[in-house]
């Protein structure tokens, strides 16, 4: 009998920044790994200003510099993302507030930091949108990366 694939959700606020770096460096992580049929990988919005639209240009940009692509179309977390996903990673507090707040009654998620993982103990991934400089994407990215890789390696 085939193994049930692992999943993981990465949340943020409008989802064409962070959460959209966390997938697309934590997807090409376990590609790099030879552990793509043992995963299932997303991200989402808690609202709905970006539905339908791409990542913000300062995130493709800055993941296009470490050879990591991204073809993520915006989306809004469901109902049903809380029994269907293992772990729903959110980049705040104010994250994980609202992912309470949502949460169905059924929900079998864990609803966790993404910072938690970092071996630099850097527990919050700030919004790089505003202000929005370039270099706060890259922060945002360099902070996913390590997470990313200790989560990774946290499953192994």
């Amino acid at each position: 009998m085939a193994s049930k694939k692992k999943s993981v959700l990465f949340i943020c606020l409008g989802n064409i920044c962070r959460s959209p770096i966390a997938e697309a460096v934590f997807r090409h992580q376990v590609k790099e790994a030879g552990l793509e049929d043992k995963w299932y990988i997303d991200s989402a919005a808690i609202g709905t200003w970006h539905v339908g639209g791409r990542a913000d240009s300062r995130a493709i940009k800055c993941l296009k510099t470490k050879g990591i692509e991204t073809d993520h179309i915006v989306r809004q977390i469901t109902k049903e993302d809380y029994t269907k996903f293992d772990i729903i990673f959110g980049m705040d507090d104010e994250n994980i507030g609202d992912l309470k707040e949502m949460a169905p009654k059924n929900s079998t998620a864990q609803l966790k930091l993404l910072g938690e993982y970092d071996p630099e103990h850097i527990r919050i991934i700030e919004d790089p949108y505003y202000p929005g400089n370039y270099e706060d994407f890259v922060t945002v990215l360099e902070q996913c990366i390590r997470c990313c890789k200790a989560f990774l390696n946290s499953e192994l």
